[in-house]
């Protein structure tokens, strides 16, 4: 498969999992604040606030839910951190909010499970 066609078709499915996600946060009560906020640390897919709660997702969509939580590395979860740190600092000018890391995973027919608190230094 062509590279082009592939990148584009791996972004798409991206962004149509961060919609399903997103839409099983707004029914839990949680506001959408950023969609792929990036800073130098890295990117973070998702913030919601609830009240004073921030939550930062990470999106990972695959076949099953096995294989997309197998694709998030240790090393990508201690950027996503980094990033949380970063937004939280230049945002509320601390870290110590009520917060957590999520890992929101998609699978092939569209269903979404969501491993909450997956770290947070």
């Amino acid at each position: 498969m062509d590279r082009q066609i592939r990148g584009r078709r791996n972004y798409e499915t991206g962004m149509a999992a961060e919609d399903i996600v997103r839409r099983r946060y707004a029914d839990a009560g949680y506001e959408l604040d950023q969609r792929r906020w990036r800073g130098v640390s890295g990117e973070i897919d998702l913030i919601f606030r609830r009240g004073a709660e921030v939550i930062f997702a990470e999106v990972k969509a695959s076949r099953d839910f096995a294989r997309a939580a197998q694709s998030l590395s240790g090393r990508q979860l201690a950027r996503i951190s980094a990033a949380a740190q970063e937004y939280l600092a230049n945002t509320f000018g601390r870290c110590d909010v009520d917060c957590r890391i999520d890992l929101a995973l998609v699978d092939a027919q569209g269903r979404s499970q969501i491993l909450e608190n997956v770290s947070m230094p």
